[in-house]
């Protein structure tokens, strides 16, 4: 899958066939020796704390960016937990109140940033 000078073809076509292997799963070259190794660390199948099953090479972005158990903040407490229970969290978090530093007013926390508009 890459150009080579066309005097080199033959010779490097030989190599490639003996050498050389494309995964069923990914397409890639690999070199046969590690087709084994490759396709249990990149294609095998395995299982997320949630309960989803994908190839293990796709593991590591679920769990950062679309597992609902992966790990969040709050946006309030900075607390960390679960992302599927971040908006129930965060819905009671926000309610919480504290004084404002210019007026004395309580103010909801999911308000606090939009306070100093309106504070007297």
């Amino acid at each position: 899958k890459k150009d080579i000078p066309a005097v080199n073809f033959i010779i490097h076509e030989i190599h490639c066939r003996r050498n050389i292997e494309i995964c069923p799963y990914c397409s890639d070259s690999i070199p046969k020796s590690e087709m084994k190794n490759h396709i249990e660390s990149e294609h095998v199948q395995v299982t997320c704390k949630c309960r989803m099953k994908m190839e293990s090479s796709l593991l590591k972005d679920h769990e950062a960016s679309s597992c609902p158990l992966r790990p969040v903040l709050c946006q309030f407490c900075e607390i960390q937990l679960a992302f599927n229970k971040l908006q129930e969290h965060e819905l009671y978090c926000g309610a919480r109140t504290e004084p404002c530093g210019s007026c004395g007013r309580h103010v909801l926390l999911r308000e606090l940033q939009e306070h100093p508009r309106v504070c007297g």
